[in-house]
């Protein structure tokens, strides 16, 4: 190994990259059970293009931009396609350089397949996919650099243990805009949208709760005090949210849904990631029995607006994202993280810094995510026609279902006259 390198911190870095690549993969379990039965295949599919667009657009020049040096807006191309990333460790690290731009490799990737919950059942496949390479480049690797990579609300003291700003913030509402460009699916409003296996749904949950724990514990590079606390604080707070949705789920319809079950996981893993080593179990705990309420509301609220943002990922990411920011700003101890205070315990600067992140974050998300697809749209169709709707985006995009009927065999229509004649006359 190269000298500066901790065996234990490479390992476990090494696992938790490994977690947060399977959690692309989980999501897209969780997304396809959400969606009816002829566009699950294609949901899952917009979650592995991911892996292919994030990682190499994050290996070319994501990287570069997100943690090249400590520009206020953006970062430099000193690491430009991999450029002097190798195995000795960077300045007060114990893992391999390497190891690192792998594991925010990771984050790129599944924020990116995030935003596609918000257009899954209409959008192009073609077009999703160069949306998705300009989307790393231009909101999440600017996001990440302002938050962790030296950029200017990190300089402002901003505290963010493992993504509440690019990942969470920055997928929520850019998946809003996205939903507003694209527009709603044809039959939203006027047929039940019903997700077509909940058990997918429930195990896409529980895969990515699992995975989390490399998100969030793997965000303190290396095996350390941090590392340990975010690691028990996702324990903590995703139970505490799953309860209070229980009980919230008991008031509103008097029965415990098991797709709200799987939502609440989801919340409450995102709700502790920005908070993660940053405040003390007991307050962790708190923010699961409180951040899921207005999570809860917004996801009741949506379906009554015409803003078909399918999956969620606004409430879901957006706004527990946004709440999580916050609530450590307020619950922030110097005792447990070493590093600041929050309002409560004295420090109203920090909360002030934090509620900056809250505000600015979303808005960036937004504005940009929303230019950009406007743009695109111009260039090229955004979505699929209503007949391709109608058929399913499984063969329309993929020439594949996810669940055979009969005898396994899908039609395939003829392209042309001359293919008809064939088909009518084969002799």
């Amino acid at each position: 190994m190269s000298p500066g390198v901790d065996t234990g911190d490479t390992a476990w870095m090494l696992t938790s990259t490994a977690l947060v690549l399977m959690m692309t993969i989980a999501l897209g379990v969780f997304y396809a059970g959400l969606v009816r039965a002829k566009n699950s295949l294609n949901t899952f599919m917009m979650c592995v293009s991911a892996m292919a667009i994030g990682g190499i657009v994050w290996a070319l020049i994501g990287y570069s931009l997100a943690f090249d040096g400590e520009g206020a807006i953006l970062g430099g191309l000193g690491y430009f396609a991999l450029n002097d990333i190798g195995l000795a460790p960077q300045a007060e690290s114990t893992v391999p350089h390497l190891v690192f731009f792998a594991f925010q490799g990771t984050f790129a990737i599944l924020t990116l397949a995030l935003v596609s919950g918000a257009v899954v059942e209409r959008m192009r496949f073609g077009a999703w996919m160069i949306f998705g390479a300009l989307w790393v480049i231009l909101v999440y690797a600017v996001l990440a650099h302002w938050a962790f990579g030296g950029g200017w609300l990190a300089q402002e003291g901003v505290l963010d243990f493992a993504g509440g700003v690019p990942v969470e913030m920055g997928s929520g509402f850019g998946a809003l805009a996205a939903a507003l460009v694209v527009g709603a699916r044809k039959d939203y409003g006027r047929q039940a949208l019903l997700p077509h296996n909940t058990v997918f749904v429930l195990l896409g949950a529980g895969l990515l709760w699992f995975g989390w724990f490399g998100f969030n514990g793997g965000s303190g590079i290396g095996t350390n005090d941090s590392s340990v606390l975010a690691f028990v604080n996702t324990m903590l707070t995703p139970a505490c949210a799953l309860f209070t949705w229980f009980v919230l789920d008991l008031i509103r319809g008097r029965k415990v849904t098991a797709v709200g079950a799987a939502t609440s996981i989801i919340v409450g893993c995102v709700l502790i990631t920005p908070a993660g080593a940053f405040i003390s179990p007991a307050w962790a705990m708190a923010l699961g029995f409180l951040g899921a309420i207005p999570c809860y509301v917004v996801i009741m609220w949506r379906p009554r607006t015409r803003v078909d943002e399918t999956l969620d990922v606004l409430a879901a990411h957006g706004i527990a994202g946004f709440t999580g920011i916050l609530f450590l700003g307020l619950v922030a101890q110097l005792a447990w993280n070493g590093t600041a205070d929050g309002l409560f315990y004295g420090d109203a600067g920090q909360f002030a810094s934090q509620a900056l992140a809250a505000a600015v974050a979303p808005v960036y998300a937004f504005v940009v995510t929303f230019v950009l697809l406007k743009v695109l749209g111009a260039l090229m169709p955004l979505r699929a026609s209503e007949h391709e709707e109608a058929v399913g985006m499984d063969v329309v995009y993929h020439g594949e279902e996810a669940y055979v009927t009969g005898e396994g065999a899908i039609l395939v229509m003829p392209e042309s006259d001359h293919e008809k004649e064939l088909v009518s006359n084969p002799d």
